[in-house]
């Protein structure tokens, strides 16, 4: 990828990293490479933020950098990612743009980048706005006089977007008692009106954002707190999102998690026997579960792997027709529905199962084991990025690993897209080998890109 843009678009502190200037250089180089095929003098484009006390003022940048080429930046305010996605293509508007740094901590921020139909943009794409804000800007033609652009506020997009996710789920929750936790992010301002017009019965957590308690604590990244609440209220079930509501995991009645790959299990299982599962398939990453993929197989569901990030997730499902995927992070993309993920989509969905079938979400679930599985995430310095898989100490601990659990297990091991971390990940039969020799190879990481490096 280039040298803005990451697996999800720009991101950075905020203010410091991604700045003013860069919020509106991306707007204007983003403008300019969106819209000059459509020959409009004053293209619409669509911006969304979240909750976090940055999004505003970056908001007020990229709507600089987009009217400054013409384009009319037509703002939603605070709304869930999915909504600029959805609201994109329902509004005939141009391009969108998310403000949001989605599960990350409150100093961060970043800008995601939708195309007309929708979808997230291609990496060739970004590409080519990256080229007209590093190399190429004296190429934009800046606007004056009555050229350039206007800013307008939509003022129902919010409900614009319930009223779609209400008209695609069709359910009647009345008689669940769910909880949910908004990570005092964009869900804060929807998932009330939402469940409730489900006629669901509503607890909520984490729903009074103030700028900087986004993700604090809180949301898809600190299960613990959704799962408390569930049993202390004796709920049915409750659901996370993270902080734009892209994303969304579970827990049952008892509070037990029902990560990404059980949700999408559920789901697919759902719609096959519905007769919807198109090429009878779901597509996953390389970070599934090998548990999971045995249950799918079990049930005449074939898995799709694609590598880590949604967009690579609906690049895979776009290509063959197919109809659910996702990661375990809980990015779920219903594509019947939506273009992106959606964490309330998701999680209306899964209620919407256990009101038909009559099932708690414990028994849903309760025929996928998971082969035990550790994650370890090891922070990096800038300098170390994309050396990890150059240094051969490393490589060496992997193959090692490798040789250990031949038949038995897996390593994967990968630099974030979005942080300065690398993920090693390894899976097998034997719990006690897999975390010694993950922490080896973590150890080795952090030695030669930390200490090292």
């Amino acid at each position: 990828m280039g040298r803005i843009f990451g697996t999800d678009g720009a991101r950075g502190v905020a203010i410091t990293e991604l700045t003013c200037e860069r919020a509106m250089e991306i707007g204007r180089a983003a403008a300019y490479v969106l819209t000059k095929e459509s020959g409009k003098a004053h293209p619409r484009i669509l911006v969304g933020m979240d909750t976090r006390i940055s999004s505003e003022i970056l908001e007020y940048a990229l709507a600089a950098g987009l009217t400054s080429v013409g384009a009319q930046a037509e703002l939603l305010g605070v709304v869930p990612t999915p909504a600029v996605a959805y609201l994109v293509k329902e509004y005939g508007a141009d391009a969108g743009v998310m403000i949001s740094a989605s599960h990350n901590s409150v100093e961060y921020n970043g800008i995601k980048l939708f195309s007309r139909e929708g979808f997230k943009l291609p990496d060739s794409v970004e590409e080519e706005i990256e080229s007209y804000i590093l190399e190429r800007r004296a190429e934009i033609t800046l606007k004056d006089g009555v050229n350039v652009g206007t800013v307008i506020r939509a003022d129902n997009a919010a409900l614009d977007y319930i009223r779609h996710i209400t008209d695609c789920v069709q359910a009647d929750l009345s008689g669940l008692r769910l909880g949910f936790d908004c990570a005092n992010g964009s869900s804060a301002v929807t998932a009330g009106k939402l469940f409730g017009s489900m006629n669901a019965e509503c607890g909520f957590i984490a729903d009074a954002p103030d700028g900087t308690n986004i993700n604090e604590k809180c949301g898809s990244t600190h299960i613990s707190n959704i799962s408390k609440y569930v049993r202390e209220n004796g709920l049915d079930a409750g659901f996370a999102f993270d902080g734009d509501a892209d994303r969304c995991l579970a827990v049952d009645e008892n509070g037990s998690m029902v990560d990404g790959d059980r949700i999408i299990a559920v789901l697919a299982n759902y719609l096959k026997e519905k007769g919807m599962l198109k090429g009878d398939a779901a597509v996953v990453t390389v970070m599934s579960n090998l548990g999971f993929h045995d249950y799918m197989k079990a049930r005449g569901i074939k898995t799709v792997c694609a590598r880590v990030g949604d967009r690579y997730v609906l690049e895979e499902m776009q290509k063959n027709g197919y109809n659910i995927g996702g990661e375990q992070s809980g990015h779920i993309i219903l594509l019947d529905f939506a273009t992106t993920g959606d964490g309330q989509l998701t999680a209306a969905m899964l209620a919407k199962v256990m009101k038909e079938t009559g099932k708690k979400l414990s028994e849903l679930v309760a025929d996928i084991t998971d082969y035990p599985q550790l994650l370890l995430n090891v922070k990096i310095t800038e300098q170390s990025k994309g050396k990890w898989d150059k240094t051969p100490s490393i490589l060496e601990k992997i193959a090692l690993a490798e040789k250990r659990l031949e038949g038995s297990g897996r390593v994967l091991v990968r630099e974030s897209g979005t942080e300065p971390l690398v993920r090693v990940m390894l899976e097998g039969k034997d719990s006690v080998l897999v975390d010694t020799l993950a922490h080896d190879i973590a150890r080795e990481v952090e030695t030669q890109l930390t200490i090292g490096g």
